[in-house]
């Protein structure tokens, strides 16, 4: 039971005072002087206990009746306003209310976080075979060359001094971007990578090209392929290349990437593999860095398997790049290791 803070007598001790008056037959006067409080809230308890124990619980200090108090048709349609996912503020203004009376409103009727109010419950799903679907999608890079910050340069050499032709044959004085362009199948989550110059129809069509010969290896057939509306998915080109390879194209509904959401988390998956790879490049027993189109990872805990088909935890793979065969060897255009600080002597006390 929650008392007052001020409450000179908790549960137990207000049945003790009650029982002492009803049934030991003492005095309102003496009870009250042996229990340390005034004999009007003596009086109060005893009349409380008999209508039962339950009576002798904090009553709420809030009024009954407040004259001014928001109708609850009124409480209703803010009620749907907030379903909409309108803030305080906005519902207030729609409805021309004061904002404390608005936010006071949703707190009381427990909608006063907004979080994922009025959105759709996520709807996991997981296809019943190999290359019954298969995800693609695309992560745009910044180029890293001769490091990055001031730590890596110690503050005295250039930064980014990169630069790099462009489609017309123009040299640019600039690092520029790089696209991993990454395929998962939805039910092994075989993963094949590649990272690429650009996202134009003509490439795009070229990685999935080289992912369906890659899943070919693995017996793996594709049939359907999910990709977002960009610009090289919704071209002519690439559905004809869907065409011909006997593909069935489906997208995304614009706006909504949780579709593709397996290929979301491998590219996470994969940006972690790459944000860490410094810091555990130093360490004796660490794994191997993960770089594109080389090194296997393990998405399988990342993404939720459905609960009708659970499916134990597989490692995938990544094919490598043709395009880039010799940036694997060089190491250019990938995140490099920041060098270990040179140790310093202990110094000597006099």
């Amino acid at each position: 039971m929650d008392l007052h803070g001020n409450a000179a007598l908790s549960w137990s001790g207000r049945r003790e005072l009650a029982r002492r008056v009803v049934e030991d037959g003492w005095t309102l006067r003496a009870a009250a002087e042996a229990s340390g409080v005034s004999v009007r809230c003596a009086r109060k308890w005893v009349v409380r206990y008999r209508g039962g124990d339950s009576e002798l619980a904090d009553r709420s200090s809030a009024p009954r009746r407040v004259a001014n108090r928001t109708c609850p048709e009124r409480v209703a349609v803010i009620a749907k306003l907030r379903w909409l996912r309108m803030t305080a503020a906005e519902i207030a203004e729609t409805l021309a209310m004061p904002l404390s009376t608005v936010s006071g409103i949703l707190s009381r009727i427990g909608m006063g976080r907004l979080g994922r109010l009025g959105l759709e419950q996520p709807v996991r799903y997981e296809r019943s075979r190999p290359g019954e679907l298969l995800h693609i999608d695309v992560k745009k890079l910044g180029r890293i060359e001769r490091g990055a910050g001031k730590r890596w340069r110690d503050g005295k050499r250039q930064h980014y001094t990169g630069s790099y032709t462009d489609a017309t044959g123009r040299r640019r004085n600039a690092v520029g971007w790089e696209f991993v362009h990454i395929a998962v199948d939805d039910h092994s989550r075989l993963a094949y990578a590649e990272v690429l110059p650009d996202q134009t129809a003509t490439t795009a069509i070229g990685f999935l090209r080289r992912a369906v010969r890659f899943y070919r290896r693995y017996g793996i057939r594709i049939e359907q392929l999910i990709t977002d509306n960009g610009s090289a998915y919704v071209s002519v080109a690439h559905a004809i290349a869907c065409r011909r390879l006997r593909i069935k194209h489906l997208r995304t509904r614009p706006y909504r990437p949780q579709t593709n959401g397996k290929a979301e988390r491998f590219i996470h998956t994969m940006l972690a593999g790459w944000h860490t790879a410094p810091s555990t490049a130093q360490a004796a027993n660490a794994p191997k860095p993960l770089t594109a189109g080389s090194s296997p990872t393990t998405i399988a805990a990342d993404t939720q398997p459905s609960a009708t088909n659970p499916r134990p935890a597989e490692p995938t793979c990544s094919g490598p790049t043709p395009s880039r065969a010799a940036t694997r060897r060089s190491g250019a255009g990938l995140p490099r290791a920041r060098p270990s600080a040179p140790s310093r002597a202990p110094r000597a006390r006099t």
